[in-house]
């Protein structure tokens, strides 16, 4: 078939491709331990749930507006408010499926053919192929594990140019599990009111996994509300990636163009999901759910955390949020497999811990960062214990 040449720049996210490939091993009795995907293993609190479920009963199942149900939008306005100090209107929000389509809204109604993109690496790995798919050129910075993989104002200074249309970036980043300060977040702030014409997204999705005092929101400080579209949702801190439920704010050209595009593609997020998400952004025993699971997050990043540092020629560092660690395995590679295979990158590495100690893990170069591989915590200390367990070993093996 003659495909448009628009999809061939999209690429299969590798955290998908490599999940498939666990389950394959699964489906032929391979006892395989996913640290691949970034999805939590708790359940949906029961009282999110119920809110659905009345949702449910009370015959809630027509279309709802693009933009989301009123409720849910005012309950995200008041959240906002409250947690970000972040001050937008109802009409300055939109309900999307998941925060993934909120991001690829905000990127197709902006960027333009030419338009350059800024997106520190390591990124998540769907970032390059939306802005690709715009038409839009891709500029990396890089960074390192010595500097927590963030960047620098000075740095993202040097980058901007007149061409640059967008920046992206998550905090608490997937894949680093890096937090940027609030004192960071305002040196950026410095630098970008310099640029007024450059827009950003800021992909909050992590917020409430995070392990140091939580930090401002980028439009929270003077001059960035006109032109942030900060992202956010419920799957990553409400257990709740099945419901995809999103969400963004933002200035209300941009809104309203995400709005009519997002009309066009898939209409708004279902109603039984909204009317949850109206508790769980409200809800008082809701937050302590939360609490609950982020706690339970920290133990197993302490563990793994423990476990990864002893294994030679794999170096860490600490996360403050998220569930990943993002080692650097750079003395591992040029290594010799037992059959005399090289590993040459981190795809190699990764499929040979799959082969070799059927363990999941992603190939750091999927995110930007090709001397690195991630590995999710989010699972049982049992499953991290014998994972690590097995990675150690396998490792052993390479001379």
């Amino acid at each position: 078939m003659n495909l448009s040449n628009r999809m061939q720049r999209v690429v299969e996210s590798q955290t998908i491709a490599m999940t498939k490939k666990a389950r394959e091993l699964k489906d032929n009795g391979v006892d395989v331990i996913s640290l691949s995907i970034g999805e939590p293993d708790f359940a949906t609190p029961s009282l999110i749930g119920e809110a659905a479920k009345v949702a449910l009963d009370n015959g809630d199942t027509h279309y709802p507006p693009v933009l989301g149900t009123l409720a849910f939008r005012k309950a995200i306005k008041e959240k906002l408010s409250r947690d970000n100090n972040i001050n937008v209107e109802v009409h300055e929000i939109i309900v999307s499926n998941g925060a993934k389509q909120s991001i690829f809204n905000a990127v197709m109604t902006v960027v333009n053919p030419g338009d350059e993109v800024i997106i520190p690496a390591p990124y998540w790995v769907s970032y390059p192929s939306m802005v690709n798919y715009a038409g839009g050129t891709v500029i990396e910075i890089p960074t390192t594990i010595e500097n927590d993989f963030k960047v620098s104002a000075e740095t993202l200074k040097s980058y901007i140019t007149d061409k640059t249309k967008l920046i992206i970036f998550s905090s608490p980043c997937n894949p680093s599990g890096s937090v940027m300060t609030t004192e960071e977040l305002a040196c950026w702030a410095e630098v970008l009111r310099q640029y007024p014409d450059v827009l950003i997204i800021s992909d909050e999705i992590y917020e409430e996994i995070v392990y140091v005092n939580r930090p401002k929101s980028l439009a929270a400080f003077p001059g960035m509300n006109n032109r942030v579209a900060t992202v956010n949702g419920l799957s990553k801190g409400f257990a709740m990636t099945g419901w995809r439920i999103g969400y963004m704010a933002g200035p209300k050209e941009w809104i309203a163009a995400c709005e009519k595009y997002q009309g066009m593609i898939s209409s708004g997020a279902n109603t039984l999901g909204q009317a949850a998400g109206v508790i769980s952004l409200s809800s008082d025993q809701s937050r302590k759910e939360v609490e609950s699971m982020r706690l339970a997050f920290e133990s197993r990043r302490k563990l793994m955390g423990a476990l990864l540092s002893e294994i030679p020629g794999v170096k860490v560092n600490q996360p403050q949020g998220a569930f990943y660690f993002f080692p650097d395995i750079t003395a591992l590679l040029g290594k010799k497999t037992q059959d005399g295979s090289i590993i040459g990158d981190s795809n190699e590495l990764a499929l040979y811990i799959l082969d070799k100690a059927h363990v999941a893990t992603v190939a750091g170069s999927a995110f930007g960062a090709p001397n690195c591989l991630r590995l999710s915590y989010a699972t049982s200390e049992s499953q991290i214990s014998e994972a690590l367990k097995r990675i150690k070993l396998a490792l052993s093996h390479l001379n």
